[in-house]
């Protein structure tokens, strides 16, 4: 049966990818905001933004509605993940559909992201507007982790590929860690970092405030983001990478030319010690935060710990990198070392504890790390939704109107796909 690809929208606190299925890469990344006329009046918000006639249509998404925030309130409709505004949210999808993919949603299947905790009547609202205000034909909402293993399929032998790993996702708000057995997320288990990709840049423009003031501070947080994506990079270890900035400065540190945002005069910023110590907030939280001390690396040696212990194994020998938060390069080594230390010292102490008796089986630990990791989730959700078991997986409008919308609060899992 012939029919136009399905929509795939990764709806994120950050941004939103959307794009068709089959795509390598999303069509459109734009921010989760969103741009409104308030009136100036008493009572509930949501009951003011109602327009009357046209100006309920007069409303932008993404780019737009920050270029615009002068005249129009801006608002994020997600928080961590979840939605918080179901009124924004239609109207966000509303723009994203018919504006920026110019779809008819009458004519596409619909695949959504949501995060691993998302509560069953998100669920159901999600149906409701999409079966109820687009009525599209059918809808599958997918667990962003299952996605990002599915994402990391292309750089692993056909026989290897598999839905059970530990997902780390690390966007630009929140970061994530996941285990998924059998393509199912085992909930208790999950554990939050409160260390993304703003609270890098935070850091980084901290560091070069102090050092550097010639920065306009106007565009201190531009700067400190450009520097971040630009210079980067995981060290193998702190004193000696110290030592080698200090002896070869010439070598290490870098330049980066920028101009005023007002005056258009240039300025040069030298980019020193910046260049690891970022990322390195990800192993040494208190660097950043005095309230968290657990680094990544010890936090997914604790996730894979208190799942089943038949399951282990799997998830040790695949943890899956997601999120453009987690490209920095050498990450994975580093996170593949610290972990194994993890292990080893495991493995060793139980040893001893048996006075030699227990000789346990070395258990193999493996990072995985790949071309697709900053789209992972929308890459991963595009792979799926152009094989045709998707369509035999998604809920249908029929099914929505006979039964309504409790039949979105499950969503089978792609069993063959591995």
């Amino acid at each position: 049966m012939s029919r136009l690809p399905a929509v795939v929208i990764d709806n994120g606190t950050g941004f939103t990818k959307m794009g068709y299925a089959g795509n390598s890469q999303p069509s459109f990344i734009i921010p989760s905001a969103i741009g409104i006329k308030e009136k100036a009046a008493i009572g509930e918000s949501a009951q003011r933004r109602l327009g009357k006639g046209l100006e309920d249509l007069d409303f932008f998404i993404g780019e737009e509605a920050v270029d615009n925030q002068k005249t129009y309130a801006i608002y994020n409709p997600i928080r961590h993940g979840i939605v918080e505004d179901w009124d924004l949210m239609e109207k966000y999808w509303e723009q994203a559909i018919f504006k920026y993919l110019r779809a008819e949603p009458e004519d596409h299947y619909f695949l959504l992201t949501e995060p691993p905790l998302n509560t069953p009547e998100n669920r159901e609202y999600t149906a409701e507007i999409m079966f109820e205000s687009f009525n599209v034909p059918g809808l599958y909402i997918a667990v962003q982790a299952v996605l990002a293993l599915a994402a990391s399929w292309p750089s692993v032998e056909k026989l290897k590929r598999k839905l059970t790993g530990t997902v780390i996702d690390s966007g630009d708000g929140v970061t994530h860690v996941i285990p998924v057995v059998e393509g199912y997320v085992i909930g208790s288990s999950i554990k939050h970092i409160p260390i993304a990709g703003r609270d890098i840049t935070l850091f980084v423009q901290q560091l070069l405030r102090e050092r550097e003031p010639q920065i306009p501070p106007e565009d201190s947080m531009e700067v400190a983001k450009v520097i971040k994506e630009r210079y980067s990079y995981v060290c193998s270890d702190l004193a000696k990478e110290f030592q080698k900035f200090d002896e070869e400065r010439s070598k290490y540190i870098k330049q980066y030319d920028g101009q005023h945002s007002v005056t258009k005069k240039p300025y040069a910023v030298e980019v020193g010690y910046e260049r690891f110590l970022g990322p390195e907030i990800f192993f040494h939280p208190e660097f950043a935060n005095p309230d968290f001390t657990a680094s990544i690396s010890s936090v997914t040696d604790a996730v894979i710990q208190s799942c089943p212990i038949d399951t282990r194994r799997g998830l040790y020998s695949n943890i899956v990198l997601s999120g453009g938060t987690t490209m920095f390069k050498n990450f994975a080594l580093r996170l593949k070392r610290d972990i194994s230390k993890c292990v080893e010292t495991r493995i060793a102490i139980s040893e001893q504890l048996s006075h030699g008796q227990l000789k346990p089986k070395p258990i193999e630990v493996n990072v995985v790390s790949h071309n697709m990791q900053r789209y992972a989730v929308w890459f991963g959700g595009s792979m799926l939704a152009s094989t045709p078991e998707f369509y035999k997986v998604c809920h249908t409008k029929r099914d929505y109107d006979e039964y309504g919308p409790s039949i979105c609060r499950h969503n089978p899992v792609f069993g063959t796909m591995a």
